[in-house]
């Protein structure tokens, strides 16, 4: 059997710009994210900005705090709806057990709107 080398290389550009944007969006600065993380500012600054890949734990950390898929950049053939899907469960999987109701009635409010709006 032969085998030859993978010469992939992940570009971490796009998740990194992923991460500023969540990471914006909830008011929080690179030295806050660099202290939850327990890395330096500089760091954050590098994997947001110019593509520099973190740790795994790192990367866990950040993209699981913000909620953030890497599919759509792991396999950036997967459709759109695959893809939202995924994020929704992410999502889902954060909330509160408490809060999960909520979510319910508002996709069937969605659902009961369309089929009104269909009839």
């Amino acid at each position: 059997m032969t085998f030859k080398r993978d010469e992939r290389y992940f570009d971490f550009h796009g998740i990194g710009t992923a991460i500023k944007r969540a990471r914006e969006a909830k008011g929080m600065t690179q030295d806050e994210l660099a202290y939850v993380i327990d890395r330096a500012t500089r760091t954050v600054m590098y994997n947001e900005n110019d593509g520099q890949h973190p740790s795994l734990n790192t990367f866990y950390q950040m993209v699981t705090m913000f909620g953030i898929s890497v599919d759509e950049y792991f396999y950036p053939n997967m459709t759109a709806d695959t893809v939202c899907r995924k994020r929704i469960e992410i999502l889902l999987n954060s909330m509160d057990e408490k809060d999960l109701p909520l979510v319910e009635l508002l996709i069937k409010a969605v659902i009961d709107a369309k089929e009104t709006e269909e009839a």
